[in-house]
């Protein structure tokens, strides 16, 4: 297929993740990044927060209509799209056979909220709508959805692939129980108490200085990096790789959930009913409701490598039977484009 892939182009963003693996899988992608077009100035990405980019909605489609013209495609495909206007859609329509917004944030939820206005607007005029929460499918028809698939979030079959041993890389990022990911008003609380408890962390990722418990945490805090081969290498190198939730996007499950698993670490995460399914908890995951549980599984998994290597494998294993990669999640996208032989055909006549 031909696709116009509207979505973030950065090398290490998941978006890109997703591009390269439609490549993959035999597709033509055409990316047009909307951030090409957006300011860096904090206080004016504070405003498009805010405003749902409602200022800038305009420039996006001009992009597109310059980056575009009179080609055609047989896939559009608009990854986050919290930028993407309704007007922007149906232009998008024009060219394209099919229309999918796929959308691994949680739009309708009570987190920034004026964000996604503008993204919630253009719903009903896409083709189909992808969704990583099962409770956003009904959220999605309620906003005028024509069509919903829901889908687990996915790691990456080749940017998450464990890197060669080195030496080098082993004493860098070396570390007993790591977490990697943003700082959130409910972590800094959690962190602590584990620190208390004797677990030896390290902590990565942006934001962590906001946190109150900051003190306590510091000692513990490596760096702010946020993904790409440093990611791999802190979760790699660690023993035991932490999967917390955001609770501002009612997670049940996160992308860590798959990646931690993949690149080979044993995963130990809060416990879920969704967590519960994708695992067997004790033999393929350990889950924590608390952070006193939390730190008796670190306790447990340090004081035993048999263990610990066993679940790390019997999890790597259960994530590749789950086909939870974005090589597959892709694929299961295409295969439920809605009409896709009349849409192209409509595309035809209305360019």
């Amino acid at each position: 297929m031909n696709i116009l892939y509207i979505g973030p182009e950065g090398s290490h963003t998941t978006s890109r993740h997703r591009a390269n693996a439609l490549r993959r899988l035999g597709h033509e992608v055409e990316i047009v990044d909307p951030g090409a077009v957006l300011p860096a100035n904090r206080i004016l990405r504070q405003v498009n927060v805010r405003s749902g980019y409602r200022l800038f909605t305009r420039a996006i489609l001009r992009l597109i209509q310059e980056r575009v013209r009179d080609r055609r495609f047989d896939l559009a495909w608009i990854n986050g799209g919290y930028a993407i206007s309704a007007e922007c859609v149906r232009w998008i329509k024009t060219r394209a056979g099919v229309t999918v917004s796929y959308c691994n944030d949680d739009p309708a939820g009570p987190r920034d909220p004026s964000k996604w206005s503008t993204f919630r607007r253009a719903i009903p005029d896409y083709d189909l709508c992808v969704v990583v929460r099962e409770f956003n499918r009904k959220e999605f028809f309620d906003l005028g959805a024509k069509n919903v698939l829901r889908v687990r979030m996915s790691y990456d079959e080749v940017a998450h692939s464990p890197l060669p041993f080195s030496a080098e890389d082993e004493a860098k990022w070396s570390s007993e129980v790591v977490f990697a990911g943003t700082w959130m008003p409910e972590r800094g609380p959690f962190m602590e108490e584990l620190i208390r408890r004797g677990v030896p962390l390290a902590i990565y990722g942006p934001r962590w200085e906001k946190a109150r418990e900051w003190q306590a945490i510091k000692p513990h805090w490596r760096g702010a990096f946020a993904s790409g081969p440093d990611y791999i290498k802190a979760i790699q190198y660690s023993k035991v790789a932490l999967g917390l939730l955001s609770k501002g996007n009612r997670d049940t499950h996160t992308q860590r959930t798959g990646e931690i698993p993949f690149i080979g670490t044993p995963l130990c995460a809060e416990r879920t009913a969704e967590h519960l399914e994708m695992f067997a908890e004790g033999s393929e995951a350990l889950f924590w409701e608390t952070p006193e549980e939390c730190a008796k599984h670190c306790s447990l998994l340090l004081g035993d490598e048999s263990f610990r290597q066993g679940l790390a494998r019997a999890g790597k294993e259960r994530i590749l039977s789950s086909r939870l990669g974005n090589e597959d999640i892709c694929s299961a996208v295409i295969s439920r484009l809605p009409q896709r032989e009349s849409a192209l055909q409509h595309a035809g006549r209305d360019a």
